[in-house]
């Protein structure tokens, strides 16, 4: 049997600063928008090709904004990752290699798989790591 995590709550102050973020700052999908009742909204946002969605809104979560750290995300080409959030305006920290030895910047020579990292917040807080893994063994 198969286990599959399809959802994340992500805890925010205002749901259209972080929708806003995610989808264009992050290139998240929108797949719905819902809102029930005047007091409750539901917005769900898939990473391109991810099997993952995030949710946010309003009546969630009893958990305060920018209290969730730890969310990971995969990519295949690291620097490309990070090229592509600066230049749509994401305060991402530099490409970083981690191992035994501590953390240190990335290198131009330096092979990224499963070692290479970037880290962010979003508006509220919530932690973020990016990892490179463009080959499993």
């Amino acid at each position: 049997m198969n286990w599959t995590l399809e959802v994340v709550v992500v805890p925010v102050s205002d749901v259209n600063r972080a929708r806003a973020f995610y989808e264009a700052g992050l290139g998240f999908k929108v797949d719905h928008d819902t809102r029930m009742g005047e007091t409750r909204r539901i917005v769900q946002l898939t990473p391109p090709g991810s099997g993952c969605s995030i949710v946010m809104g309003t009546g969630l979560t009893s958990m305060a904004p920018g209290s969730l750290q730890g969310l990971q995300l995969v990519v295949s080409d690291l620097r490309a990752a990070h090229a592509q959030l600066v230049h749509r305006g994401v305060e991402v920290g530099p490409v970083q290699v981690i191992s035994a030895a501590g953390t240190r910047p990335a290198t131009d020579d330096d092979a990224l798989n499963f070692t290479g990292f970037v880290f962010f917040k979003d508006p509220d807080g919530n932690g973020w790591a990016i990892q490179q893994i463009d080959a499993r063994t």
